[in-house]
């Protein structure tokens, strides 16, 4: 009996689903809705989703596609990444495709060039709605209409609308696309990152979603003070607010109120006044503290009144901000009750005090801990006991910490995959149990006092090893072949250490260095031949060393050349004329032996963007082609023989921000076409352009696994609210290699990194050029530096040069200029070196107001008709004229030189007749007058 109900229970059950149009998969008007929706993200060309096919009669199965195990209706879709690249964008894509999901509660259409979903999509069941990374600037409608003909909100009914998830990060978003956002009572997480919103509005409609738990406003351009509406949005567990210009004070409610707190991010804003983390003792769910990069307005205090946090915190971030002021920037004493921790940064904050051991003892499980730009002294004491698997990242980078390594660190820290110790004051010998570390990607050791030779283990077993940065030590011995053959090393700094004898000869097995530089050693001897092996190397710097002999032929095999600096060696006497520089960026070749004209082959150096060519034995004329080098910013020729005049040609060089003619035998007049160079005006400064990097390299090493604790911080199934790359900060870490050695102040600088970058200047001293300054000069007003001194150059100072709002060196020294000093040169409040001394300047110097009260006497001497302070001072009865006779008569000067004429001319006629009539009167001297002019002249009678 039970046999025969049953069979017949599975006849029904077929007859109703026969009846239903149902087959042995999804629903077949789900079916064809979906192959819409493929031919939508196809069109016109594309060959997305071929698992979608419409013989198939199990739509179920389809990639991106989940459905309901018992209904067999579609109810998650997944068509993130699914427009293929190449394909016409942004498009559009029309919102009824979807209507016929009705059970869709899940929809992602991430990252795919979208620019409008068309319509509404008004989806009773629809919970998550994933849209991030497309070029939206605005939201779909989500809202069913009563009428077609009326637009107003009255009219909108918010029937079945149950979204819980929206994310829109890094779109294009109008600061009205959120206008009805508040009317999604049910939203649980909302993210705008990255969507370009600024408008305060806006956020204070974001208070009226009291059911949110999750907040993501992060870099976009809010700015003005955090809304304190925020506190009343009780149930929130994440709130980021990062990357945006949010000033004033964090609202203390917000630590207070948020007692569901798990994650709170307040990086890169410009908060200001102070905050007492005693706020957070009732928030007992927090996780995540994030308070990175303020500008250091904002103090901290977490030594306030007694507290203890009740969360068991494993993410603590702070940095470049006033930590314990009042308490003399010691190291947060909470942090001794926790045991838990996974990242520890507490980076640029005037922490002091010894360096905390107990950190490491406490809390086994730490993943990452950056305690860079202190001032944390001591010595690290970690015991030989201690096991630190966990331990991915250590940074005590810039503090003043001292002493020895343990010589086991090797094996207390097995698993590190960055390691800086930089800018310490530690010493002795590296650690041959670095070589433990066989997972260690980057290690920076730069800028102590270490000695000894580099460890062999370290040399041989690094195999993972991608960033050796030893520079700025006494390391000592020779450079080990073995170094240069670890597979996975890319940039190897060895710089400005006391490394001797010669670049190891012998055979490379492969290398993968894009990076190496060794410069300032005493290293000798040629260059080996497998020098030229490496074929992807970009940086090439051996400057500073004793190395000579000519470069090998296979150097010529060094195609990908970015940055080349053989700079104060006895290479050459000439680069070899195979060398490629089409790529090459920055050459630098000073103080080389390089001698007879420019050499040829730097035409074809079509991106060159720093050429040093000083103090070489280089002769003739600066080259009409040079004008051909567009993407030229520094050009340095000081110290050559090039002779002849500027040719217009360097004019073509417009984005040209260092200029240095300077020690040669230049002559003719200056070129006024130069004011069409750059130099910093229209934004055109140091700042790279993409063609021509200033960063040379970047290295990114993160870990392949995602922390299992972090996961929790998305409840949604989304993109993590705190992102895990944003969170580890695995920064890339940016060495930029190139420097420029420029004489300003009367000093040689060396301008790097972002310095370099604002830095602009021309110096055509110790040449022999003549004529007026070009006045046009004046128009370069973004202008730092300029020298025309030692030269033959004559008339006024320019009164133009009043425009040089930004300059700070200007020397006009050792010329024949004249007239007076402008006094509109009083408006130059950047300058901080002037020199007009040894000129045929006239006049009163201008007041000594402002930065011309700091110039002395060295200044202005040699100038005899200069008079004010710090020379003479100019009173009535010794006063000269400020203008030359020649320049600017008036009525008065030239009376007064009348007056002159006709009293010498009358002294002179008095002073000859004295002398005839004495003769006249005098026979004697007669006679000897007559007797000497008939000597000098025998004809004479």
């Amino acid at each position: 009996m039970k046999c025969l109900l049953s069979g017949m229970w599975s006849w029904v059950v077929l007859l109703v689903l026969m009846g239903s149009g149902r087959s042995m998969g999804c629903l077949e008007e789900e079916k064809n809705a979906l192959l819409k929706i493929k031919a939508a993200f196809n069109h016109p060309d594309g060959s997305s989703l071929p698992s979608w096919q419409g013989e198939d009669g199990d739509c179920c199965g389809w990639e991106g596609v989940e459905c309901d195990n018992t209904t067999m209706q579609v109810t998650r879709l997944y068509l993130n990444n699914t427009r293929e690249w190449g394909l016409p964008s942004p498009w559009v894509i029309d919102a009824s495709l979807f209507l016929p999901l009705e059970e869709l509660q899940v929809l992602n259409l991430r990252w795919n060039s979208l620019s409008e979903l068309n319509g509404v999509l008004y989806l009773k069941k629809l919970k998550r709605l994933y849209l991030s990374g497309n070029y939206l600037q605005r939201v779909p409608s989500l809202y069913k209409q009563t009428s077609v003909e009326t637009q107003n909100l009255s009219s909108i009914q918010l029937e079945g609308v149950n979204l819980e998830v929206l994310d829109l990060y890094d779109n294009y978003l109008v600061n009205d696309a959120l206008a009805d956002i508040t009317r999604i009572t049910s939203l649980k997480a909302l993210d705008i990152s990255g969507c370009e919103l600024n408008a305060s509005k806006l956020l204070e409609g974001l208070c009226g979603l009291r059911t949110l738990e999750e907040l993501d406003i992060g870099k976009n351009g809010f700015w003005g003070p955090l809304p304190s509406c925020f506190c009343n949005l009780t149930s929130l567990r994440t709130l980021n607010v990062k990357g945006n210009n949010f000033s004033g004070a964090i609202p203390s409610c917000l630590l207070h109120n948020l007692k569901s707190l798990e994650y709170i991010g307040f990086s890169g804003n410009a908060f200001e006044g102070s905050l007492s983390l005693a706020s957070l003792a009732n928030t007992s769910n927090l996780e995540v503290f994030d308070l990175m990069d303020n500008r250091n307005h904002l103090e901290i205090n977490t030594e306030g009144p007694t507290w203890f946090a009740s969360s068991q915190l494993k993410v603590f971030v702070l940095s470049n901000c006033v930590l314990n002021k009042d308490a003399n920037g010691v190291i947060p004493s909470f942090f001794k009750q926790r045991r838990d921790l996974r990242r520890v940064r507490l980076s640029h904050s005037g922490m002091r005090g010894n360096f905390p051991n107990w950190l490491l003892d406490n809390n086994v499980n730490l993943e990452h801990l950056q305690l860079q730009g202190n001032n944390l002294s001591g010595a690290l004491n970690l015991p030989s006991n201690l096991n630190l698997d966990s331990m991915r990242w250590f940074d005590v980078s810039a503090n003043i910490i001292e002493g020895e390594l343990p010589s086991w660190i090797g094996f207390i820290l097995p698993n590190l995959a960055y390691l800086n110790f930089s800018a310490n004051l530690l010493e002795g010998r590296i650690p041959s149990s670095m070589g433990n570390m066989k997972q260690l990607q980057t290690l920076d050791l730069s800028n102590n006092g270490f000695t000894g030779e580099i460890p062999k283990p370290l040399a041989e077993n690094s195999t993972s090893l991608g960033l050796l940065k030893l520079s700025g030590n006494n390391l000592q011995g020779q450079l080990p072949l073995r170094l240069f053959n670890l597979p996975g090393l890319t940039s190897l700094y060895l710089d400005n250490n006391h490394f001797t004898g010669g670049i190891s000869h012998g055979k490379l097995n492969g290398s993968s260095l894009r990076v190496l530089d060794v410069s300032n050693n005493f290293l000798s001897g040629t260059l080996p031949n497998w020098i030229g092996d490496i074929e992807y190397l970009k940086m090439l710097v051996l400057s500073s060393n004793l190395l000579e002999g000519p470069l090998p032929l296979n150097f010529c095999n060094l195609h990908h050349l970015v940055l080349l600096d053989l700079s104060s060696n006895n290479l050459g006497p000439n680069i070899p004329p195979c060398a490629n520089v089409t790529i090459m960026r920055f050459l630098h070749l000073a103080n080389y032996t390089l001698e007879g004209y420019f050499p040829k082959f730097l035409s074809r150096a079509s991106s060159i963007v720093t050429l040093d060519l000083r103090h070489n034995a280089l002769s003739g004329e600066v080259p009409s082609w040079i004008g051909l080098l567009q993407n030229l910013k520094v050009l340095l020729l000081q110290g050559n023989n090039f002779e002849s005049s500027i040719p217009s040609d360097l004019c073509l060089l417009k984005n040209m921000s260092i200029l240095d003619l300077s020690q040669n035998n230049l002559s003719g007049q200056i070129p006024s076409c130069l004011e069409d160079l750059s130099f910093g005006k229209d934004g055109a400064s140091m700042n790279a352009v993409e063609s021509s990097p200033w960063l040379l390299e970047d290295f990114a090493f993160a870990p392949t696994e995602t922390p299992p604790w972090l996961l929790a911080f998305y409840k949604y199934e989304g993109r993590f609210s705190f992102p895990y790359w944003d969170y580890l900060d695995y920064t890339r870490a940016k060495f930029e290699l190139e420097e420029v050695n420029f004489m300003t102040k009367r000093r040689l600088e060396s301008y790097k990194g972002s310095i370099l970058r604002l830095m602009s200047g021309m110096d055509l001293s110790q040449n022999n050029l003549t004529g007026f300054i070009p006045p046009e000069f004046g128009h370069l007003s973004e202008l730092r530096a300029l020298n025309l001194s030692h030269n033959h150059l004559t008339g006024p100072i320019p009164d133009m040069f009043s425009n040089l709002k930004n300059v700070e060196s200007l020397d006009l020294s050792y010329n024949s200029l004249i007239g007076p000093i402008p006094p509109q040169l009083m408006e130059l409040y950047a300058l901080s070196d002037f020199r007009v001394a040894h000129n045929n300047l006239s006049g009163r110097i201008p007041d000594g107001k402002f930065q011309f009260g700091t110039f002395d006497k060295a200044s202005y001497e040699g100038n005899p008709l200069l008079c004010g302070t710090p020379l003479t001072s100019c009173d009535n009865s010794s006063q000269v004229p400020e203008t030359p006779p020649s320049l600017n008569h008036t009525r008065e000067d030239d009376s007064w030189r009348e007056a002159f004429m006709w009293s010498f001319a009358g002294s002179y006629v008095v002073a000859f007749l004295g002398v005839v009539l004495f003769l006249c009167l005098h026979p004697y001297y007669r006679y000897m007058l007559s007797e000497l002019v008939r000597k000098l002249i025998p004809s004479f009678p």
